[in-house]
């Protein structure tokens, strides 16, 4: 397979072997090119913008720059990039603030080795992917939501067609621009639907709605929940 066609990954990870252990591991992928390596979540941010990869497998404890700004600084200037997230923090909190923030997917480190390059060819499609526990959770809290029989919310059934579209894009991590380019809008109308789905629904902050999604259905944020 020629260089061109591989996806190419920077990886992120202030451990100089944890670096080099996913390293090994990718280069053993066909499909799959590592172009760039970085120690420090500054880092990363310049890399990405030079390099342009096509996944960026992103650490969250990092000095100088964690990996959560970093990954909104990468998102916000090369949207087209996609944030893998692999992360010894196996919490919800966690898992919703790269959520809101436009990650693609969620990997916590313990996670089985196989699923990395596994979740690097989906996010690169597109899908989002998530670690079996992580996805398994987020499936079951979805599961118990959907499954309350008549308990549909009225603050739902009060959102317009073109409000409700705006609420999943949020909380797919889509930014005010990309709704804009998308729904062939303005940014000020994108911004007007924001605040009047917030007020309707009680919600003052991207993380609730993208929460609130998931709950309702309005998302699927579950995927990949095979356990090895």
């Amino acid at each position: 397979m020629n260089f061109a066609t591989r996806i190419t990954v920077l990886l992120a990870d202030d451990h100089t072997i944890v670096r080099e252990g996913l390293k090994k591991l990718l280069e053993a992928e066909r499909d799959i090119a590592v172009i760039g390596e970085a120690a420090t979540g500054s880092q990363a941010v310049d890399l990405a913008q030079k390099l342009h990869p096509d996944v960026v497998v992103m650490d969250i404890a990092m000095p100088k720059m964690n990996g959560l700004e970093a990954t909104r600084q990468i998102l916000k200037s090369l949207p087209a990039v996609k944030v893998l997230i692999l992360s010894a923090h196996d919490d919800d909190a966690y898992v919703e603030s790269v959520m809101a923030l436009g990650a693609a997917g969620y990997l916590i480190k313990e996670t089985s080795a196989h699923f990395l390059s596994m979740a690097i060819r989906e996010v690169r499609k597109g899908n989002t992917y998530y670690s079996p526990s992580v996805a398994k959770r987020f499936h079951q809290r979805q599961q118990d939501s959907l499954g309350r029989k008549g308990q549909v919310s009225a603050s739902i059934v009060n959102l317009s067609a073109r409000e409700m579209d705006v609420l999943k894009r949020i909380a797919q991590g889509e930014t005010n621009q990309q709704i804009t380019d998308a729904l062939g809008i303005s940014i000020k109308t994108v911004e007007k639907h924001r605040e009047h789905v917030m007020r309707k629904l009680d919600i003052h902050d991207t993380a609730g709605l993208t929460r609130y999604a998931i709950k309702t259905g309005i998302i699927e944020c579950a995927v990949q929940v095979t356990i090895v």
